[in-house]
């Protein structure tokens, strides 16, 4: 009999394929519903990407019919106050709220059931793929709480006021196409192919230059931090290192040559 203590050694799946880390959500007989266990795993996996210089785009996916039916408030209830939530330094959390903050892509794959922490981790992901049997909902209110995972600013940021507010203040459930309407999704493709076509933009990703890739995203997460006054006072500051890179010199030989770049991240 598999023992309680080696369940929650397995909240998270990491593997690799290529450049791309696969991360994968694994509690199905909870519909991935996230406890304790499950937030540390995926901050230790999000983390171990980060570290990874092999590795260039990273794909959340979820185990079983569900992404998550988000937050395991009856394991997490006396643990709130704990920091379980709370990631130093060193750490990535992958709502980005706390810790460090990533410097490297982030694809999303979800599916049938998608509430709370799941659309914070859609919202501060940069693509995500939708199955069209989705169900979403920012419930929090409904519980007793409020979104504290970064719906309240980055739902707002993507949908706009009006169309955020009416979600957030009564936590009804909404479907894929709304979730398109809402800008909280890049793609809605058919049941069964979100994976497939996530892994294809991972893939993808990876493939443009790892440098060009970080500085680009490090400039969006400034502008979404910070405004877009001090992303517009910082972009001249990536140029020396990405101009004078080997990426770039094969970047130009690739179009002189008509081939396709072999990127080094270097």
């Amino acid at each position: 009999m598999t023992t309680d203590s080696n369940e929650n050694q397995n909240r998270i799946t990491y593997n690799t394929q290529g450049h791309v880390c696969l991360v994968g959500l694994n509690r199905p007989n909870k519909r991935n519903a996230f406890d304790s266990h499950m937030i540390a795993q995926l901050s230790e996996a999000m983390s171990r990407y980060e570290d990874d210089d092999n590795l260039r785009c990273a794909l959340i996916f979820a185990h079983g019919d569900h992404f998550t039916a988000g937050l395991d408030l009856m394991e997490l209830q006396d643990k709130l106050n704990e920091g379980v939530f709370e990631f130093d330094g060193n750490q990535i959390d992958p709502w980005g709220i706390s810790g460090k903050l990533r410097s490297k892509p982030v694809v999303v794959a979800v599916k049938g059931t998608c509430f709370t922490v799941a659309i914070e981790l859609m919202l501060n992901s940069d693509v995500v793929i939708a199955s069209d049997n989705c169900n979403f909902a920012q419930m929090e209110v409904q519980r007793g709480i409020m979104p504290f995972g970064g719906a309240t600013v980055r739902f707002v940021a993507a949908a706009g006021w009006q169309k955020a507010m009416p979600y957030l203040l009564t936590g009804k459930a909404f479907d894929a196409q709304t979730a398109d309407r809402l800008n909280l999704v890049s793609e809605v493709v058919a049941n069964g192919t979100e994976y497939e076509r996530a892994l294809t933009l991972a893939q993808e990703i990876c493939k443009a230059a790892p440098l060009g890739v970080r500085g680009t995203l490090s400039s969006a997460q400034d502008a979404s931090r910070n405004g877009a006054a001090s992303a517009l006072a910082n972009i001249h500051s990536y140029l020396p290192s990405l101009f004078y890179s080997d990426d770039a010199k094969e970047g130009v030989m690739a179009m002189v040559e008509r081939r396709e770049a072999e990127f080094k991240g270097r």
